[in-house]
């Protein structure tokens, strides 16, 4: 699908609209339906689950959404935080000067300063993309962040805060108490950043306001060793930064143990960049071809970056990859910053034997670009080839259908039950629906329309499985389970339908602990 049509279909269907949207929207703003919302809660529930769970001593924490204006001074957001902004001086439109420059196909400008920009934008001669004239103003530095006044007499300052990772290195000390004193040491959080984008655009993937999912990793550099021999062999489609630089722009497949062959990758990193591609393509169900692991160079990475590797997917919607998450090493940066902006020695000493600043490894991961990313790869169109169904619950679907194919675990409503006549089966739907949700399984009642016309509709929506209640369910207590996927029906008790469903609705997890050792309680 093309971006209008699967954004009309998101706001048709209860996914996501902008928000204002009676106001004629807000620009990098979106709100949530139940749809969208069930989606985005089961993809931060399976991301918890699957890097919250590669250890014991990782936790999940919930810091402020507004941070002092101490922390972003400290943390360079005051000083390195912006994208260069140009206007056009005929008709005031504001855009950034590198997006202006790539949608023209000039390449490699991540990275440049403004004067740089500036230069080529000078170079080009691009017009206005809104009026067309040729009246661009030079690039300035535009700061994304919001500022907040602070207090009830408005003279202190805060902001809120342009990036979740904070939130982890402000509360390091904290949980280096609640954690036992030991490393690694995992820091999560899943919540809101902000940012004044200069030009929001693609829908999900470039919001003033938006959901990330991140992992800090606080380790001794010295002493950082999971299990390297458990990814070993995996396959990681990698388009290294020295392969760009020579023309290349799809991946090269190359192992993990192949990868760190040359001493620049560290098989810590190895591991984590691994690990990041099972949940990807496990978890997820992105398609194992459409996956490349890009390195960034230095130009191109954040100055305090060592290693950064962004996890892009191909999406057709928005025309090639997209980076839907990102594996940073951020060195020891973080707490050395902040060490002496607040003043605090973050410094640990857990073995006795010496005292250091731990390193940061940080997984990160766009929620709502990935909603967008399942809609994009998942979403699709059937025709069918038979009609389905069987005695009184049959019923002919004609001509194509919308189907997202959401793995079952990742699907807002997990079980659809659906009385076949209104009047007469009702009771009965709800009866069953209910013991459904007794034993955790989100399940709708849709009540209006051909049976044919609610498969369709939970099709769309990603429903795995719908329930059909009929005259035969009150004689016997039997329901036709059908699948979503195939279609397939079957006839069985209505007491077996959550022994027969629920194996497919947990995520998987990794297959064991990343570092043993033993659990620590806070």
């Amino acid at each position: 699908m093309q971006t209008e049509e699967l954004l009309s279909l998101f706001k048709r269907r209860g996914v996501v609209w902008p928000s204002a949207e009676i106001y004629g929207g807000a620009a990098g703003l979106y709100d949530y339906g139940p749809v969208g919302l069930g989606v985005k809660h089961r993809l931060e529930e399976a991301w918890a689950s699957w890097f919250v769970g590669l250890s014991p001593n990782y936790y999940l924490i919930e810091p402020a959404d507004i941070v002092p204006e101490a922390v972003v001074r400290s943390s360079g957001h005051l000083e390195h935080f912006a994208d260069a902004d140009v206007a056009c001086a005929k008709c005031g439109h504001h855009a950034r000067a590198d997006t202006l420059l790539e949608e023209k196909g000039v390449t490699d400008v991540e990275g440049l300063s403004p004067e740089a920009l500036g230069r080529l934008l000078q170079e080009k001669n691009l017009p206005c993309p809104r009026c067309g004239e040729r009246a661009l103003s030079v690039p300035r530095p535009f700061n994304l962040m919001f500022a907040l006044d602070f207090g009830a007499a408005g003279k202190e300052k805060a902001y809120l805060r342009p990036e979740t990772a904070q939130g982890a290195y402000l509360s390091f000390a904290r949980m280096w108490d609640v954690g036992r004193k030991q490393l690694p040491l995992g820091i999560a959080i899943i919540g809101k950043a902000y940012r004044n984008e200069i030009a929001p655009r693609n829908v999900l993937f470039r919001m003033r306001a938006f959901t990330q999912a991140e992992l800090q990793i606080f380790f001794d550099p010295e002493d950082f060793t999971p299990p390297f021999d458990r990814v070993a062999d995996e396959k990681l489609p990698c388009l290294r930064a020295a392969d760009r630089a020579a023309g290349a722009v799809e991946p090269r497949v190359v192992t993990a143990s192949e990868l760190i062959q040359k001493g620049d990758i560290p098989p810590f990193y190895a591991y984590h960049l691994a690990h990041s591609l099972r949940f990807f393509r496990d978890v997820l169900g992105y398609p194992a071809d459409r996956i490349r692991l890009l390195e960034k160079n230095e130009k191109e990475r954040a100055f305090y970056n060592r290693i950064h590797f962004d996890i892009e997917v191909k999406l057709d919607s928005l025309g090639g990859y997209k980076e839907l998450g990102a594996v940073h090493y951020r060195g020891d940066y973080d707490l050395s910053r902040h060490g002496e902006g607040s003043g605090t020695d973050l410094s640990v000493n857990p073995s006795g034997k010496k005292k250091f600043l731990p390193h940061v490894l940080e997984l990160t991961f766009g929620v709502d670009r990935n909603v967008w990313g399942l809609a994009d790869l998942h979403l699709k169109t059937e025709t069918p080839s038979s009609t389905t169904g069987a005695g009184a619950e049959a019923e002919e679907e004609k001509g194509p259908r919308t189907l997202w194919a959401l793995p079952a675990y990742l699907a807002p409503t997990q079980v659809a039950v659906l009385p076949l006549i209104r009047k007469m089966h009702s009771e009965k739907a709800e009866e069953i629906a209910e013991t459904l949700r007794e034993q955790g399984i989100a399940v709708a009642v849709p009540l209006t329309a051909s049976v044919g016309k609610r498969y369709a509709r939970e099709d769309e929506v990603g429903t795995p499985f719908a329930v059909t209640v009929d005259a035969q369910t009150l004689q016997d207590g039997t329901v036709t389970l059908r699948e979503r996927d195939s279609r397939a029906q079957s006839r069985l008790p209505a007491a077996e339908i959550a022994s027969q469903v629920r194996r497919q609705l947990v995520p998987p997890r990794p297959p064991r602990p990343a570092v043993p050792q033993a659990a620590a309680t806070p």
